[in-house]
């Protein structure tokens, strides 16, 4: 599991020849982080009597980025959990004309499975930013910098998964299905941009002018 690595330890597999974790890892990864630090401009701005009028909501985020920073970690895991019955699916026998169908049912399930993990953190990237637009507006002024960064880690989740969901959709023999789930990853790919790079250049013009 990712939070049994330390920062180093998960940097040296990365980097090395295994599966996993490989992108898709990363790209959940990506998401935690762009959601810690949402947690630390939270943190930064409780109890500060300057933002006693938001302090109620800051809570209600404060746990509600908490669960998503999690959901990411373990969707981070997930990956990993549903590439490697689809590696092996591929080591199938297809020697017979029952045996090429019973593989190709099987890789299809697992293609599916595998893109459907990256596109969760697709979605639930969208979700973050929700929460760090109110943030770059409502907290603490001296984390703004923070609610740029997390932004831009959550930017790169987006991006990073969409990859993880094409790779999967490509070898599909259903192409109808690949189609759509490539569509899904569009549009929340499209949706998430436009919402993070508003964010991004809201924080930049506040950072250049306070």
């Amino acid at each position: 599991m990712i939070q049994d690595f330390t920062v180093s330890s998960f940097l040296e597999e990365l980097s090395s020849k295994k599966p996993t974790p490989g992108g898709g890892g990363a790209a959940g990864l990506a998401g935690a982080v762009g959601t810690a630090l949402g947690e630390m401009v939270v943190n930064l701005t409780l109890g500060k009597k300057k933002y006693a009028d938001v302090e109620e909501e800051m809570q209600s985020i404060l746990m509600t980025l908490t669960q998503m920073r999690e959901e990411f970690l373990r969707l981070a895991d997930e990956d990993a959990v549903v590439f490697a019955p689809l590696a092996a699916a591929y080591s199938l026998p297809a020697t017979t004309e029952e045996e090429k169908k019973k593989k190709e049912a099987i890789l299809e399930d697992l293609l599916v499975s595998a893109a459907l993990v990256p596109l969760s953190v697709m979605e639930l990237c969208l979700k973050t930013l929700d929460l760090l637009e109110f943030l770059g507006e409502k907290g603490s002024r001296l984390a703004v910098s923070d609610v740029g960064v997390g932004v831009q880690m959550i930017r790169a989740s987006i991006l990073g998964a969409k990859m993880n969901v094409y790779i999967n959709t490509k070898t599909m023999v259903q192409r109808e299905k690949a189609r759509e789930l490539n569509a899904r990853a569009q549009s929340v790919s499209e949706e998430g941009i436009r919402l993070a790079d508003t964010i991004y250049t809201q924080v930049e013009a506040a950072l250049k002018t306070e």
